[in-house]
């Protein structure tokens, strides 16, 4: 959109934790518009992560999140016929984004039954600081840290 903003969704909270948070991320994890069995499998996942570490699996999720969250990232740009990886903050929504969208991708690709128990285990590996999603935003913040040097040519 040229001059206008668009303007943001409201996003109503699920139904068993009451939170918008479970809710966007039901919404990344949801394929082909099917939210019921997205929300099934996310209680599913939950109900897991809580039976294996005996914590509140709301809480575990809530810290694996925020363990694959992102704060920085490289961006492309040409600049003289070179192409440099420049380091730039993200701003906050594009933080949870991308770490919803890692975490959800990399329990796809995992080798269990079911997709709760693929989520379940990427979210207890996230927790515990290792798997794919927690290794992505490692390498992610290793990248930015080694394209300093052209931190200055950000604007």
């Amino acid at each position: 959109m040229r001059k206008s903003k668009p303007k943001k969704r409201i996003i109503l909270p699920d139904p068993r934790f009451n939170d918008t948070l479970v809710t966007k991320f039901v919404n990344n994890l949801m394929l082909r518009g099917k939210k019921n069995m997205s929300f099934n499998i996310f209680y599913d996942a939950m109900d897991i992560v809580s039976e294996k570490t005996g914590e509140d699996g709301l809480e575990v999720w809530k810290k694996a999140l925020a363990n694959v969250t992102p704060s920085v990232e490289v961006r492309s740009r040409r600049i003289g016929g070179a192409t440099f990886q420049i380091p730039s903050e993200i701003r906050p929504s594009r933080k949870l984004s991308i770490g919803m969208k890692n975490l959800i991708g990399f329990s796809r690709k995992r080798h269990e039954k079911s997709m709760a128990q693929k989520l379940a285990g990427e979210i207890m590996a996230a927790y515990k600081e290792e798997g794919a999603a927690y290794k992505k935003k490692e390498d992610t913040h290793r990248m930015a840290d080694a394209n300093k040097a052209f931190s200055h040519f950000r604007f």
